[in-house]
This record gives C-alpha cells, sequence and structure tokens, in this order.
C-alpha cells in the first residue's frame, strides 16, 4: 500500500483552480525558462524552442534552428551602454551546436558548431558579461559567442552541473568530483582570458547529481547515493554534510513510513534549491528540508510522490511546490509542530540501585534541548492533476500562477481562479460601461 497521502477535492488552500493548456511541442518538454515577468521559453526533445505569454498562454514565437534534442538552456538580458537591452537566450542540443536567440524577433544571432561532444549545461556569469558551456570541456564565451578561452578535455562523462562561486570561479560537477576552476582576463589588453583548475574535491562516494548556490559564502552538492554536502564558496572546504536521508533512525522525529526494500534510485539527490536559511531537496520520492544553520534535517515528506521527484522550489511564502515522474504536482506548506511536555526518561539499571541522581542533570538538559529545538513538518495543502505523465519541471510567475512542462509533450499554465474570475468581471463592467456610455452619446 502506498503511503503518499492524498488530499480530498476540497483544496482550500490551493488557488490553482483554473488551467490553460498550451500545444506546439512534438516531444518531451524538459526545460522552462523565464525571460522576464510576463514571458518564457520551452524547449525538449523535439529540438524547438517556443516563446510565451504567461498571462493568456499565447504562443509569441516559434524558434527553429537545431536538429536534435536540446540538453540546456539558460536566459541572458544584456544592456550595454551603447545598445539598448536585448532579452536573449541560448540553447544547447545534442546536435553539438549552441544558438543564441533574440526573444523579441526571435532570430539567430550566432550558432557555434566547433563542439567535440554534447553541452549538458550553460551558465551565465553576469558579473563578468559571460557564458560557460559545460560538456567535455569548459569554455567561456562572450555575449557574441566569441570563444575567449576553454580548458583541456576533462572527461568522457563530461561536466553535467555548473555553479558561479566569488572571486572569478566556478564549481563544475565532474562525475565523482567537484572542480573548481578560476577565470582571469589577460594583462595584455587583448580580449582573451585565463581558465585554470584550482582544485579538485572528491569527497562525493558516487556521481553529483545536483549543485546549488546558497550565496556568495556557501554552495551545496547532492549525489546519486543520497549524500548532500555544503561548502564554503572561498575556500572550498566542506561545512556539513548529510548521508542518511533514507535512515529512519537519524531523523526520529518525522513520520514514520514502512520501506520494504531501498534502491539507490530511491535515494538520488534529484534537484536541490535553497534560501538564505534552508536547503530544499529532492531526494528519491521524497522531499527534504534541510536546516543551514542546524546543519540536519529539520522536516521531510519520505513519500511525497509515487515516483522520484524531478523539481522542487520554495515560493516567496513558506511553501514548496515540487514535481514527479508520477505525472503530479503538489504544493506543501511548512509548519511548526506544537510540542508536547517530554517525558521522563528511565534511568534503567542504575535507578533500581539508587545512582539515578547523577543522571538528572543530563535528563533536564536533554529535556531543555528538546524543548528548544523547533519541530517542522511539511503538510500537503494542494495537488494539481493535469499532466498524463512525468512533470520535468514548472515556473512560478507569482500572481500570473504557475507553468509546468511535462512528457506528455504538453505545458500547462495553472491560474488562481478567483483572481481570474475577478479579471474577467472588470473587463465585463468596463465594456458595460463603455457601451452604456456609447448609447448615452448616440
Amino acid at each position: 500500500k502506498s503511503s503518499v497521502q492524498t488530499i480530498g477535492e476540497e483544496q482550500i488552500q490551493n488557488p490553482y483552480t483554473e488551467l490553460l493548456v498550451l500545444k506546439g511541442h512534438q516531444d518531451i518538454v524538459r526545460f522552462l525558462v523565464q525571460i522576464d515577468d510576463c514571458r518564457f521559453a520551452s524547449a525538449g526533445d523535439d529540438g524547438i524552442i517556443f516563446l510565451w505569454n504567461a498571462q493568456t498562454g499565447e504562443k509569441l514565437n516559434e524558434l527553429h534552428g537545431h536538429t536534435h534534442k536540446i540538453t540546456a538552456i539558460a536566459p541572458f538580458s544584456s544592456s550595454d551602454v551603447t545598445e539598448e537591452k536585448n532579452d536573449l537566450i541560448i540553447t544547447a542540443s545534442a546536435d553539438r551546436t549552441v544558438i543564441v536567440w533574440d526573444c523579441t524577433s526571435g532570430r539567430q544571432i550566432q550558432k557555434v558548431s566547433c563542439f567535440h561532444s554534447t553541452v549538458k549545461c550553460l551558465t551565465v556569469l553576469q558579473r563578468l558579461n559571460v557564458w560557460l558551456s559545460g560538456g567535455s570541456d569548459l569554455c567561456v564565451w562572450n555575449r557574441k559567442l566569441d570563444l575567449l578561452c576553454k580548458t583541456s578535455h576533462l572527461t568522457d562523462a563530461g561536466i553535467s552541473a555548473l555553479v558561479e562561486l566569488p572571486k572569478y570561479c566556478v564549481a563544475a560537477a565532474v562525475g565523482k568530483e567537484l572542480i573548481i576552476f578560476k577565470l582571469s582576463a589577460s594583462n595584455n589588453g587583448s580580449e582573451s582570458w585565463n581558465i585554470l583548475e584550482v582544485k579538485r574535491l572528491v569527497d562525493h562516494h558516487d556521481n553529483i547529481s545536483s549543485l546549488v548556490s546558497v550565496n556568495d559564502l556557501t554552495f551545496v552538492t547532492g549525489s546519486h547515493i543520497g549524500e548532500l554536502i555544503v561548502w564554503d564558496a572561498l575556500d572550498w572546504t566542506k561545512q556539513a554534510s548529510e548521508c542518511n536521508f533514507w535512515d529512519s533512525s537519524v531523523h526520529p522525529d518525522v513520520q514514520p513510513e514502512i520501506k520494504l526494500s531501498q534502491s539507490p534510485h530511491e535515494t538520488s539527490v534529484q534537484h536541490l534549491t535553497s534560501d538564505e536559511e534552508c536547503v530544499f531537496a529532492a531526494v528519491g520520492k521524497g522531499i527534504y528540508v534541510y536546516n543551514l544553520q542546524m546543519k540536519r534535517v529539520i522536516a521531510c515528506q519520505r513519500t511525497a510522490h509515487d515516483s522520484s521527484v524531478l523539481h522542487i522550489e520554495k515560493l516567496p511564502n513558506r511553501q514548496l511546490i515540487s514535481c514527479s515522474e508520477d505525472g503530479s504536482v503538489r504544493i506543501w506548506e511548512l509548519r511548526e509542530k506544537q510540542q508536547l511536555p517530554a517525558e521522563p526518561v528511565s534511568t534503567g539499571f542504575f535507578n533500581m540501585w539508587g545512582f539515578g541522581r547523577a543522571n538528572k542533570q543530563a535528563i533536564q538538559a536533554a529535556k531543555k534541548m528538546h524543548e528548544n529545538t523547533p519541530v517542522y513538518f511539511l503538510e500537503l495543502v494542494g495537488d494539481l492533476i493535469g499532466h498524463s505523465s512525468a512533470v520535468q519541471m514548472f515556473l512560478y510567475f507569482g500572481e500570473l500562477g504557475l507553468a509546468t512542462c511535462s512528457a506528455d509533450h504538453l505545458i500547462i499554465l495553472w491560474k488562481d481562479g478567483e483572481r481570474e474570475s475577478s479579471l474577467r468581471s472588470l473587463t465585463l463592467f468596463k465594456k458595460l460601461a463603455q457601451n452604456g456610455d456609447l448609447q448615452l452619446r448616440l
């Protein structure tokens, strides 16, 4: 029997009661990126990029240029002094090309086809106004896709994830290793750059699957066997780690669940996100909240979905959204448990012989620590059922709603039903007022 929580039809705290289905893709839609407050791009295995209006669901443009599936996508807004602001996106494909697109006109600005392998990740370093592409090597590009510098061939497996660090450094996940690179512009006045490997971190015991920057001081990595490591972003030392997500004995204050078996796939860290206080991890079928100050998991849902959780994000309020291979999208709220009075602890054998007095201080200290440690839990407050296959990821647009993409080839815009109803009523009242003014004039 599944231990996944369920929620009834009365979802009072779920505002997303309307949906718009956006069609156009002919294969799995894997990526969504926000361009501005009202526009986003979608891409996937059909090699086509679509641009959409998040308010109306209108298809704004259709970008053709790749011949194989899209493997990475990133937005980049440039605002040079000499020219007006341009909203750009860059896409990489299994056809071993990278293209820069203008989001307003939909035209290709530049295309590069010099790669020896597929580019798996793209990162924009806004401080330096350059791009990074990661595959079998790490390349640095300017906005016009001029190659500034590159590393030598790293590995056949290639770079799977990149994150920007302070002092012009980046961390690259290459298999089990985390490689720190430092970028620097040449001193001879030319536009050439240098890229230098400065450190290799080998603390993970399996391939690194997720990488996230918390702030200028901290970043976090997760691996396929459930390891989470917190790193110092300045000197790249390990600050803390969590390797027992699946072990109920380590987290006795979370909901107990019966597990018949535990395969490595169920402990993989699929996605990480963070705010200044916590790291939110999608681990197997579950979601976990790791407090950076306490250096421990403070809340979790071990089986948040029926299948692996692919993406998780924290909203500006205390809510989380997660999506899964099972086709569901769920909203969770992080709440503090009501603490019950700590029960007196038996001193067992020593109490029989009157030696319990020495343990009183330890019991009182444990009781005090128990009372002062907040315990949280994740409550399911919304369940969005609309996709018929794995939901790959989503974008949150605030009052405009939520956009999700899926292996069913669809994108769904989830809307706040009350807000949409109010907007329709307002539009209707304006039309009635306009018609009334027109009749008075006649």
